[in-house]
């Protein structure tokens, strides 16, 4: 948490220093503001994502190695975005391309299985101790289809979610992430709310959401519903919650939820899109020791390919199994992101890498704690495995609404400036964290840190 005694920022000289820091980015990247202007004759908003947007201009990304990344401009920039969590083996990995290559000359793409596939379901079962597992191409697909399995086990439609969670862009789970606190009613009754327009309304009424690191409201939630007829199929969350910054599981609230979704006949699904192949080798699952009934990853499992991946119990695979479930994909285990995936998994992300990680964000941790005590800032610095982020808020963050009651999104925005005009490629928005890769060394995130500290004197001076 933060030091004891904390400073009054001023707010007027966070503004003076976000215009200065606007303007100087604004400056620096002017090769991606033409490169905007072609691309918005043909590209809608002159992006391929909505989460790539930026006023005035996005910053277009050239080419990546290692820890490295440059823009168009020829900025050259230490990653610490990581393509959202993706890149954790860094950019260009040597052992991943050669997979990759040797897989091209053999075909990239048959619509039918390969033997990649049946070794990446080995090593996945392995770490993450499921028996069964299934790919998909992205984590909103692996999301999407979880929650289809667990309604067919079930025989039950609705959804309970983890309120401000994101767990994609499909229908389902487009409800109540980011939204205005005050519309959402009070912490017993929220509301389901969509994250943007084109969510239908029916589909808004089956998800309902409850608070993170709160079970007994859970339980109530649980309750209330199944008197009215419409007890959830499953509880899809986040061990640990990656798009409010980082906000870590409390003491036996992971134990607890897992005994009430078990007690109430409830699927569990935990989303290990951000946290898997991330935090620890079986991802939230080993770093926590709780199992749920189905895991879901992406991201950084395909080694830079889109790649997916569903892992769940004999039990609750089964719909699958009997073909009661068509959990289809035209790329599903396609061949070049199943050799990705492989080298990714036996060759990369060994028990080394998992060390080298552990250092590393030991020490960028340790570096930001520092630097908050020394000028009293608002602030703490939380991590786990290769995640972590500077939290600006006095109070300590363990959901949603204390999240919107106290994170200043002031200060989250002004230091994106600063490390993007520094050379540290980030994350934009407070929601977000870094990711560490395996070939950042001790002096990268050292430097991470001295920006940080450049920022906080600067604020305080």
């Amino acid at each position: 948490m933060s030091s004891a005694t904390t400073v009054q920022i001023d707010r007027e000289r966070i503004r003076e220093l976000t215009e200065r820091e606007e303007a100087q980015l604004d400056r620096r990247t002017q090769a991606s503001a033409k490169m905007y202007e072609r691309a918005r004759g043909v590209l809608t908003g002159g992006v391929a994502s909505s989460y790539q947007a930026r006023d005035p201009w996005p910053i277009y990304l050239e080419r990546g190695t290692g820890p490295t990344v440059w823009d168009v401009d020829g900025n050259e920039m230490l990653d610490f975005h990581n393509g959202f969590g993706s890149m954790v083996q860094g950019h260009a990995h040597p052992a991943i391309g050669r997979a990759i290559a040797e897989r091209y000359e053999q075909g990239t793409h048959f619509a039918a299985p390969t033997e990649d596939a049946v070794v990446v379901g080995a090593e996945l079962a392995r770490r993450w101790g499921m028996p069964k597992w299934r790919y998909v191409n992205s984590g909103s697909e692996a999301t999407m289809d979880a929650i289809r399995i667990a309604r067919a086990h079930t025989g039950r439609d609705d959804v309970l979610k983890i309120f401000g969670s994101y767990h994609g862009h499909h229908d389902t789970v487009m409800v109540s992430i980011g939204v205005a606190y005050d519309a959402i009613g009070d912490r017993e009754h929220l509301q389901s709310l969509p994250y943007g327009a084109g969510i239908p309304q029916s589909t808004i009424d089956q998800v309902h959401a409850v608070h993170f690191n709160d079970a007994d409201s859970m339980e109530r939630k649980i309750v209330a519903l199944e008197a009215e007829g419409r007890k959830p199929a499953c509880v899809i969350m986040e061990a640990a919650m990656m798009n409010l910054g980082v906000v870590l599981p409390e003491p036996g609230y992971l134990e607890a939820v897992r005994d009430i979704t078990r007690r109430h006949g409830i699927v569990l699904i935990f989303d290990e899109v951000k946290t898997g192949i991330c935090i620890a080798a079986g991802g939230a699952v080993e770093r926590f020791g709780v199992t749920p009934d189905l895991v879901t990853l992406a991201k950084a499992l395909g080694g830079g390919l889109p790649t997916g991946a569903i892992g769940g119990t004999e039990e609750v695979m089964a719909c699958v199994e009997d073909g009661s479930v068509y959990q289809v994909g035209t790329y599903n285990g396609n061949p070049l992101g199943m050799a990705a995936a492989r080298a990714n998994l036996l060759e990369v992300m060994t028990p080394e890498a998992y060390d080298h990680l552990a250092m590393l964000n030991d020490r960028i941790l340790a570096g930001c704690r520092a630097v908050i005590e020394e000028f009293s800032l608002p602030g703490y610095a939380v991590g786990i495995g290769s995640k972590g982020c500077v939290t600006f808020s006095a109070a300590k963050v363990v959901d949603y609404e204390s999240f919107k009651a106290n994170q200043d999104a002031e200060l989250s925005d002004l230091a994106w400036l600063f490390n993007m005009n520094r050379g540290i490629f980030m994350t934009p928005g407070r929601e977000e964290e870094w990711t560490l890769s395996v070939t950042h060394q001790a002096e990268h995130v050292d430097r991470y840190v001295e920006v940080f500290r450049e920022m906080a004197a600067e604020l305080t001076a």
